[in-house]
């Protein structure tokens, strides 16, 4: 498959190691999920190709964590730059090898670049502390420094913003970066390493590695030099990183599965709620952590919302994510593909009704049609497992207890929704629901400025935000005596 880019020299099928772009005798096909076909054929590295990728970046740690934050944010900066002047291409290579429409894609590359110049000007906030000493001739300072090597394990949902998101703080802390893109989707990371090079990254302090997950996983988690992973998937694979870093008590992040609850009570605004739950739900064909999973609406504005959702739902388009009017793309793969399935048919048999779509679509194998279910009971597959796919399952509650309840009936807790007017409700619900993050009035919650992150098993840490940058950081207190005055 041959992509039409202004910059064909973004598309990359070799992997970004110690700043040299290195190839393999095996190859992994990376194919369109929209049409099947190849569109590269990337190496498949293992544990030495990871070992040579963090000796590097230790090494190449010792001069960019001597610079100042003014400088590495002027890096950062001109990465951030350089993705944004070259959006459309990152966009088109995007949606070749992850499906979702390319208006989406051109948001993510900016959404992702947001992240680079944030966490550049956060670099300059570093700040330390003088504490009062305990004993006259005693100094106390507080001083953070760069934890050491990071390693990065990214998701194929947002090939680019997963990278921006977690790259952005370790470089701007003063930490270097072993990157592992889903191997469905390593072509927007290897265009961004493109981009970094030019920028003026530093050779060895950013490499970007696919091949056996198992493999490359098992090094950096076993590998002293790693002092910190990070890592965004389910939460089945977290666990066993989590587990795995334990031996050296590897500092880690997780952001990991979501079963995100949209609530709609009877004082909220219904036109305003058929909006956002639309934006949540159906965005990236339904393949996103936070998306609406389970839609819980009160009693009194039930009929009134499903009508008004049902007329929003059936308007979308489902297609190519490179023609001009898609909404909703294909699923990454089959067994995306059947597990929509499974809970579309386990709804309907234990009496959902389908009040939109509800089968394959037929544009393709991978592609599934937007489906609404209404009148789902509690007991169905969705109210517990996120779906990661375009189906809308409603239920109706009765009152405000009862709807918090529902929301916070699950193990997950990274991102719920809630519509409402009344003052003390919306505050009352707010602090009520489970959640890392909540959004009132609202179906869209990224954004660099705020930290994103879960409770529960949703994860561990905060990405973005002032507070995104903690992670890649290290305490360091100084106990300085003999600074008594003399006479």
């Amino acid at each position: 498959m041959t992509l039409s880019l202004s910059r064909p020299d973004l598309l990359k099928e070799d992997c970004y190691l110690a700043g040299e772009w290195t190839g393999s005798e095996q190859r992994i096909a990376v194919t369109n999920p929209a049409t099947g076909e190849t569109i590269a054929n990337v190496p498949k590295m293992g544990a030495p190709e990871t070992k040579a990728a963090i000796d590097a970046a230790e090494a190449a740690m010792a001069d960019w964590s001597r610079r100042t934050a003014k400088d590495r944010a002027g890096v950062l900066r001109k990465w951030a730059d350089l993705m944004k002047a070259h959006r459309d291409d990152l966009a088109v290579i995007m949606t070749a090898e992850q499906g979702k429409p390319l208006g989406e894609s051109r948001g993510e590359i900016d959404y992702s670049a947001s992240f680079l110049e944030w966490f550049g000007e956060e670099g300059k906030r570093v700040y330390g502390d003088i504490i009062p000493g305990h004993q006259p001739d005693k100094r106390i300072l507080v001083m953070k420094q760069p934890v050491g090597v990071c390693a990065a394990i990214t998701p194929w949902n947002f090939p680019s913003a997963m990278i921006g998101r977690k790259v952005g703080p370790a470089l701007a802390a003063g930490c270097g970066m072993v990157i592992k893109p889903a191997t469905a989707t390593p072509l927007s990371a290897f265009a961004m390493c493109v981009l970094a090079e030019e920028a003026g990254v530093p050779k060895g302090l950013l490499s970007c590695l696919t091949g056996g997950a198992s493999d490359i996983a098992g090094e950096m988690t076993s590998n002293f030099k790693v002092r910190k992973l990070t890592f965004t998937g389910s939460t089945e694979v977290g666990a066993k990183l989590m587990a795995a870093c334990s031996e050296n008590i590897t500092k880690v992040s997780l952001e990991l599965g979501g079963n995100a609850p949209f609530l709609v009570f009877d004082d909220a605004d219904i036109d305003d709620a058929v909006e956002g739950a639309l934006s949540s739900k159906f965005r990236n064909a339904g393949q996103t952590c936070v998306c609406a999973n389970r839609i819980y609406v009160q009693a009194g504005v039930y009929d009134q919302f499903l009508e008004k959702f049902e007329t929003a739902v059936r308007k979308l388009s489902v297609g190519n994510g490179m023609d001009e009017g898609t909404d909703i793309g294909p699923l990454i793969d089959r067994d995306a593909v059947e597990k929509v399935k499974e809970h579309v048919e386990d709804a309907v048999s234990k009496g959902a009704r389908v009040v939109v779509g509800g089968g394959p679509d037929d544009h393709g194998d991978l592609f599934y049609t937007p489906t609404l279910l209404a009148d789902v009971p509690v007991e169905a597959q969705p109210s517990t497992e996120e779906t990661f796919g375009p189906l809308a399952p409603v239920y109706r509650f009765e009152t405000v207890e009862e709807g918090i309840r529902l929301a916070n009936d699950t193990v997950f807790g990274l991102a719920a929704y809630f519509y409402a007017r009344d003052y003390a409700r919306v505050m009352h619900v707010a602090e009520s629901l489970e959640y890392g993050i909540v959004g009132h009035n609202t179906g869209l919650i990224s954004t660099e400025v705020a930290p994103f992150g879960g409770v529960k098993q949703s994860g561990l840490g905060r990405e973005g935000s002032k507070y995104g940058i903690d992670d890649y950081l290290e305490i360091k207190y100084l106990c300085m005596s003999g600074v008594e005055a003399r006479s």
